[in-house]
């Protein structure tokens, strides 16, 4: 039986679709979805696996990368937050919150926060994302994530509200530039949409100058959320859990 041929993936791909399209077309050739280490990149060029879905932008040294679709970001909240009256809220309303993650993961509310909180940012010790959710659940700070993560360690106690004036993160598809893996052809021609006609009768691209594509709205097999309106939220004061108008468009308040 053939070497199987192992792809990884970061938190919040679902890569079942594609593998349910290669078991069609090349049944084979065994194929290996394994969810990737806290270093995805390290994994890949030491060769764990052949090609891995990563969360961009990462270091392209040595690898060739596709970029594939956007993900829309949200900030995940404790259930009673002030923050959950809304659907919708923008980077400026949460300066006054606490961040559970180092503050350059999210430069925008850096740029919008103060000195101490940011301080307080750094301090955190490192973390997965399931346990900054779960610190987040206590009532401690706030997450800014993509909203497949948030969704795919959600909890009863937290929820997510799409988030404005946070650039959305983008999910691309990577490999050595030094594998020349014919499978690799083959899972490209799968995740850009071939069709098996298509796939077997081209001819591979040049390993020297891959030609970067971009799969228009969601990847298969996940649903794409619509980005919201650029337009300010209310201004969320924090004062005893009251929630305050400020000068952008009112909104109703859940009770």
């Amino acid at each position: 039986m053939p070497e199987s041929f192992r792809v990884q993936f970061v938190d919040g791909v679902t890569p079942d679709k594609w593998a349910r399209i290669w078991a069609t077309r090349v049944p084979d050739l065994p194929l290996e979805l394994t969810l990737a280490g806290d270093d995805p990149v390290h994994d890949l060029r030491a060769g764990v696996a052949s090609m891995c879905f990563v969360r961009l932008p990462i270091d392209r040294e040595g690898l060739h990368v596709i970029p594939l679709y956007e993900e829309v970001p949200v900030v995940v909240v404790a259930k009673d937050h002030p923050v959950a009256a809304f659907e919708v809220v923008d980077v400026h309303d949460l300066a006054d919150e606490q961040l559970v993650a180092p503050s350059h993961s999210v430069p925008e509310w850096l740029a919008v926060t103060d000195e101490e909180r940011a301080a307080r940012a750094d301090a955190m010790p490192p973390m997965t994302i399931r346990a900054a959710v779960a610190v987040v659940a206590s009532g401690s700070g706030m997450v800014i994530t993509p909203l497949s993560v948030a969704r795919l360690h959600h909890r009863k106690d937290v929820v997510h509200r799409l988030v404005t004036g946070v650039a959305p993160s983008q999910i691309g598809l990577a490999w050595r530039i030094d594998d020349d893996d014919e499978r690799i052809e083959t899972f490209i021609g799968i995740v850009r949409g071939r069709t098996e006609r298509s796939s077997r009768g081209e001819t591979p691209p040049s390993r020297s100058a891959p030609a970067p594509s971009s799969i228009p709205g969601s990847a298969p097999g996940s649903a794409r959320t619509p980005g919201p309106r650029a337009r300010r939220s209310p201004k969320l004061t924090g004062r005893g859990g009251a929630v305050t108008r400020g000068s952008g468009q009112r909104r109703r308040k859940r009770r």
